[in-house]
């Protein structure tokens, strides 16, 4: 596939697991070599959120992104961290986060740099609700300044943008165009069981919709 992404872009990028996009956004970060074919023209300041953030460092939150702060030539991380609702969170280390959490400072690592290219890789698998409400409009604000923006997401939290392009990965192809239809799946479990089967759901990236509970006979 030949593509042109221009300052403003978002595209969204879809496809089942294993088809390989996370291997595209790791190419488009320059995070990975590809074996063929050329990226040429990347910006010269790349945000990158993986899906899953190394909470392994030996850093609290607040030292992480200081730590951050200096690569990336004193880039200010505050602003960010208060924006994502991140306060009670700076004093923890990051071995102690929840997946939503550290999803949070994958976030605000990739923001504070002031990005001509952002990245996200599943960015709304995990949080909670606020941060989900406040994501669409970050992204806006960054296409509006000419940033481009490209987002692997399963729950489809920017499809409501009015601007936004699709490519769709197919066993390791791209091609653009709209995302196939989307189903919703009715699934009974015992009430003792929702709560952990709804968090395995969002944490691999799906949309749970409204819960009702019913009697059995």
């Amino acid at each position: 596939m030949d593509a042109h992404l221009d300052p403003g872009d978002v595209i969204e990028v879809a496809g089942v697991n294993g088809a390989g996009k996370s291997t595209l956004l790791r190419l488009l970060a320059g995070l990975t070599q590809p074996s063929s074919g050329t990226i040429t023209e990347r910006p010269p300041v790349v945000g990158f959120a993986p899906d899953r953030f190394p909470m392994e460092q030996p850093f609290t939150v607040s030292g992480y992104l200081r730590h951050m702060s200096r690569v990336r030539g004193g880039a200010r991380w505050e602003p960010w961290a208060e924006r994502l609702g991140m306060a009670h969170l700076l004093g923890l280390r990051l071995s102690e986060l929840s997946k939503g959490s550290a999803h949070k400072v994958g976030l605000t690592q990739a923001l504070m740099c002031g990005p001509g290219l952002l990245i996200l890789d599943e960015p709304f698998a995990g949080l909670d609700a606020d941060t989900r409400e406040a994501l669409p409009s970050i992204v806006t604000e960054l296409s509006e300044g000419g940033a481009i923006v490209v987002v692997s997401d399963h729950q489809g939290g920017l499809r409501h943008l009015p601007s936004i392009r699709h490519w769709t990965v197919v066993d390791g192809r791209v091609k653009e165009g709209t995302v196939g239809q989307r189903a919703t799946v009715r699934v009974d479990l015992p009430v003792d069981e929702v709560r952990s089967f709804i968090a395995r759901m969002r944490d691999e990236g799906y949309r749970v919709h409204d819960i009702v509970a019913e009697e059995q006979p």
